[in-house]
């Protein structure tokens, strides 16, 4: 198994970010991460299906179905 040393500044924002996720609507959420495309995608439902996505000025990308959120996507997350 490899393990990757993480940065005292970087635990720092993912403890800073975890505040923020806890105050999403849903309290289970699947992660994917494409190192490739530099992409991580957050959903609050298995195979969430949106209707509709909006792109923030911030890159982050807001997907829908009718109402709800159903999941977010973080481009360029490294940098974040």
């Amino acid at each position: 198994m490899v393990t990757e040393h993480l940065e005292e500044r970087s635990i720092d924002y993912l403890l800073r970010a975890i505040t923020n996720f806890i105050k999403l609507p849903k309290t289970k959420m699947w992660l994917d991460y494409d190192k490739e495309a530099d992409v991580l995608y957050l959903h609050f439902e298995e195979k969430p299906k949106s209707t509709c996505s909006e792109m923030r000025d911030d890159r982050i990308i807001i997907d829908y179905r009718d109402d709800l959120l159903v999941g977010l996507t973080i481009l360029e997350a490294s940098q974040r």
